[in-house]
């Protein structure tokens, strides 16, 4: 009897606890749900200028870094392989259909040393800023796609060093400065 009236405690806050984690994601899934992950990939001969290996870590609205998006295909933290070709870049997540972003929605490449609950050595992801697919023609018309960031963590350092070199070659405005206290890649 001593011990019934704790357990009955801690079971009571931890289903709380787990009934407001799935409630969140659940809204947050919904508040998603009409986000196009990537545009439509390239059909055609493009070059495959370097690829690399590695973990995706997260996607995140631009201006609000701490909050993931629920995005199809970019919703969960995957092993990697990121592509960079002449038309732009494919992030193939394992489990997922492969995510392609051209060249002239890529708005920033830059290291990054933390991402939502991943923190890694300095500069130890990639992040890279694009711009969404808009989601009706109307929009498409009148303004571009909301920006986010994406993160990989790419072991190896010559292959992060060659992709980061060819998605800089395809996409000249990503050379821009980091907005959190990150330098270049």
């Amino acid at each position: 009897m001593d011990r019934a009236v704790p357990t009955l405690i801690i079971a009571v806050v931890l289903l709380g606890v787990f009934t407001l984690m799935f409630r969140s994601w659940r809204r947050r899934s919904t508040r998603d749900s009409g986000i196009v992950a990537g545009y439509p990939a390239p059909v055609g001969t493009e070059t495959a200028l370097a690829s690399a290996r590695g973990y995706y870590v997260a996607t995140t609205p631009r201006d609000t870094p701490l909050e993931r998006l629920f995005i199809p295909g970019l919703a969960f933290r995957a092993r990697a392989e990121i592509t960079a070709t002449d038309a732009g870049v494919t992030l193939d997540l394992t489990g997922t259909r492969p995510v392609f972003v051209p060249a002239d929605a890529i708005e920033r490449l830059t290291p990054a040393t933390w991402a939502i609950d991943r923190v890694v050595e300095t500069d130890g992801l990639v992040l890279l800023g694009w711009r969404l697919a808009p989601t009706s023609d109307t929009d498409r018309a009148t303004e571009p796609g909301r920006s986010v960031d994406s993160y990989f963590r790419i072991i190896d350092p010559s292959d992060r060093a060659r992709l980061v070199d060819a998605i800089r070659s395809i996409a000249a405005e990503a050379t821009g400065p980091a907005d959190r206290n990150e330098s270049e890649v």
